[in-house]
């Protein structure tokens, strides 16, 4: 079996390389430079046409998309491990929260970005306004979800914690306060303490 497992530092590929490392895989990473076209098109032409990480090769067949990255690895590694449900209800909630993610609260997310941090002629005042109330509204769905449960979809960690969780790191830290989610405050400190995110924290 091989694995390679394309990423760029601080972007997406965040979620993915943290599940790679609960799983304890052996895979083989290839760092991007995102801000380097030849780098991109070398590296990711030929496994990615949109030349975006996160992509993950699998014995030669390349998957991207974070979301459909991490639904690939719960069904051929996590549910052994422990990590993704087996097939039923429960893997119906992990698939609805991994896509609502990415569709949902990452969509929120780069609108809010685009508006309030990037280029300040492209930025516009109402609708990063209305991105960040659109951000307050799903996080308080995940504050609801996590009434009485330790992680996203029970007492034990899964793939899902660690794909969300990384979203919520990186939103942390472009300023986004989570104290008015005190449950959702406190998942998101129990995930990033675990051993697998503190050693990509400290590469």
């Amino acid at each position: 079996m091989s694995l390679t497992f394309y990423f760029a530092p601080m972007s997406t590929a965040t979620t993915v390389h943290w599940s790679l490392e609960e799983l304890a895989v052996p895979y083989e990473a290839v760092q991007v430079d995102l801000k380097d076209g030849a780098d991109k098109q070398a590296k990711l032409g030929p496994v990615n046409p949109n030349l975006l990480v996160p992509v993950l090769v699998h014995d030669g067949t390349p998957i991207f998309e974070s979301a459909a990255i991490q639904i690939y690895l719960g069904e051929t590694f996590g549910v052994d491990k422990g990590l993704y449900p087996e097939p039923g209800p429960a893997r119906g909630e992990a698939l609805k929260w991994l896509v609502w993610t990415n569709v949902s609260l990452g969509a929120a997310i780069s609108r809010w970005l685009q508006n309030t941090q990037g280029p300040e002629a492209l930025r516009n005042t109402a609708a990063g306004a209305r991105a960040r109330e659109d951000i307050d509204r799903l996080l308080a769905m995940v504050e609801e979800n996590l009434g009485g449960r330790t992680y996203m979809l029970g007492e034990n960690v899964s793939l899902v914690d660690f794909h969300l969780g990384a979203l919520i790191e990186w939103i942390r830290h472009c300023g986004v306060d989570l104290a008015p989610f005190p449950r959702l405050a406190a998942w998101s400190e129990r995930c990033s303490a675990r051993p697998a995110n503190q050693r990509l924290m400290a590469a």
